[in-house]
């Protein structure tokens, strides 16, 4: 059975970590690996945390189109490398890819088999409480990413999947059905199809 990638994202506050961590790799997930031109920390690994670049790499792989997204944060580049990503889908994975909106946009106009799901708090007012829960950021921050939150809902309609994650264990049951149903559809599911005929 083919792999396919796909893209959790959404608003801040929506729980889109906690999903993907909790995504069983026994259904044959695979985190994607980003490239990133920040310099290794202690105990990180070229191809297990991050694929360390320069800046002068990292270029060239968005000059010849062998990423998939990118974005400058922290005066680091970070991107999703296409060979990568392409490496696993042949060989049956489901590679996850957790990123903003923004990026997973960027993804789909370059890879339109890319499954995108949103995924969202219950309401505004939930989405409010988790983002002053975590005490991470001040009032003023909290209300910047709400209004984020509400522009990035704009952007729903360019997705194929809205999950609500109102319980976290059951938002990951939804994206695994997702997955599940995306997996046998007949354009991923050549190789079955070609031994059925052949029995």
């Amino acid at each position: 059975m083919e792999g396919l990638l796909v893209i959790v994202s959404g608003p801040s506050g929506s729980g889109k970590g906690t999903v993907v961590k909790q995504l069983d790799p026994n259904h044959g997930y695979a985190l994607s690996i980003s490239v990133t031109t920040r310099q290794p920390r202690p105990g990180e690994q070229d191809g297990r945390e991050y694929f360390f670049a320069t800046k002068d790499e990292f270029r060239k792989l968005r000059d010849e189109n062998n990423l998939l997204e990118y974005t400058k944060y922290v005066g680091n580049y970070y991107g999703t490398p296409r060979k990568y990503v392409e490496e696993q889908i042949s060989q049956g994975t489901v590679v996850l890819l957790e990123i903003e909106v923004d990026g997973a946009l960027q993804v789909k106009e370059k890879f339109p088999d890319a499954v995108l799901i949103f995924l969202v708090a219950p309401s505004i007012s939930e989405l409010e409480q988790r983002l002053a829960g975590r005490k991470t950021e001040d009032t003023a921050e909290v209300q910047s990413r709400l209004q984020r939150a509400l522009e990035e809902l704009e952007l729903v309609d360019k997705y194929d999947y809205l999950v609500i994650n109102d319980d976290v264990q059951a938002a990951v049951e939804r994206v695994n059905a997702i997955v599940k149903a995306e997996r046998l559809k007949p354009a991923r599911c050549r190789a079955e199809i070609q031994h059925f005929l052949k029995d």
